[in-house]
This record gives C-alpha cells, sequence and structure tokens, in this order.
C-alpha cells in the first residue's frame, strides 16, 4: 500500500502545478471537433482540411512525396499514386497543402475499397460526446477529449480522441486543429540557439 500511495501524492502534486483551465462543454472548440469529426465521417476532407493547421498539411505532403519519389520502379511510383489523379509527384507537389489532404484521403479510402452502404451506417449511427475541454493559457492551446460511436453493419465502434486546437493565426478569434501534438514533440528553438537565429532570418 505505501508505494501506491507515493504513487498518489506524486500524481496530486504533479496535477496541482498544472496551469491547465476546464472549461464548459459547450466552448467554441467542442463545436469545431463536432463539425470535424462528423467531416471525416462523411468524407468531407475540403470542410476537414480547411480546420487543420497549416503546417501539418505541409509535412504531410513532403512526406508522402518523398516517399512516392523514392520508389524503386515506375510500376511502384504508379501503383502509389493510384487514386490521387496525378501522373507523377510532381502534380502532387504543385498542390498546395490542403488540395494535397483532400487527394490523399480520397486515395487512401478508395484503397479501402468501403462498401457504400457500411459508410451510409456510419454516418447514421454517428454519435460525437464531449467529456471534458482545458485550456493552456500560457500556450493559448485548448484540448478537447471525445468519445465517438459509430456502427458498421456488422459491429459498434467507440473511439476515445483527444484533439488540440491553436489560435488561428490569421482569425485571432478562430482556432485550427493541430492533430500532430499528441503524436510529434513540439520543439521550439532556445533564445540564442542556432535555430533560433535561422528561424529570425528567415
Amino acid at each position: 500500500m505505501r508505494p501506491s500511495f507515493a504513487l498518489f501524492a506524486c500524481l496530486l502534486a504533479t496535477v496541482s502545478t498544472l496551469r491547465a483551465e476546464v472549461l464548459p462543454l459547450d466552448h467554441e472548440c467542442a463545436g469545431l471537433v463536432k463539425k470535424y469529426l462528423t467531416a471525416v465521417v462523411e468524407q468531407d476532407w475540403k470542410t476537414a482540411a480547411d480546420m487543420i493547421v497549416s503546417d501539418s498539411l505541409e509535412r504531410r505532403q513532403r512526406e508522402t512525396v518523398s516517399i512516392i519519389k523514392s520508389a524503386p520502379t515506375m510500376s511502384d511510383e504508379a501503383s502509389m499514386l493510384q487514386g490521387y489523379n496525378a501522373k507523377d509527384y510532381k502534380e502532387l507537389e504543385k498542390m498546395s497543402p490542403q488540395e494535397f489532404y483532400v487527394a490523399d484521403r480520397n486515395a487512401w479510402h478508395q484503397k479501402l475499397k468501403i462498401a457504400p452502404e457500411t459508410t451510409l451506417r456510419k454516418k447514421e449511427t454517428l454519435k460525437i460526446e464531449v467529456l471534458s475541454a482545458a485550456s493552456e493559457k500560457d500556450k493559448g492551446y485548448v484540448h478537447v477529449v471525445v468519445r465517438t460511436s459509430q456502427e458498421t453493419l456488422t459491429d459498434k465502434i467507440e473511439e476515445l480522441f483527444l484533439i488540440s486546437f491553436i489560435p488561428n493565426p490569421k482569425n485571432p478569434k478562430g482556432w485550427l486543429i493541430s492533430p500532430e501534438m499528441k503524436d510529434r514533440p513540439v520543439i521550439t528553438p532556445l533564445p540564442g540557439s542556432e535555430g533560433a537565429k535561422k528561424g529570425a532570418a528567415k
């Protein structure tokens, strides 16, 4: 029992030092989560793309194009391009990050070959429950935890998501989803470091 109590005390101390503020479940970002997840289930990729941080979409585009560029044969490249409606990787490079996201998602779902009636059933049964929302005031982030439920023709699928938002640089009152915040470290060059100097030079 003693180790468990010590662990609990440690966690409690950690939680008490966090500077997160609990937000109401009807916060604007909670509504945006519902809009985003509904767009994903309905495969409305244009709406979803417009809600995501552009840097994230650009990174996805660069990484995908790099993989296609490194294809060992032309047949392999053609196979990777299937569903993109592009004859080569150069056409993907010319797309805007948002256009690429739409093309990429369409290509992915085309490969999945999900039956139309299954897709329709998932749309009809989608439920989105916002469990919590919190802000990191010093960083300007908002994090929303949601549980989704939907059905296929054979199964009920439940998932738990953490979706993070940052202020929209083009609209101070708006928000954009930062999908990689929970999957990739957020790296900021320290003042005076080489990375900071390069960023300032740009």
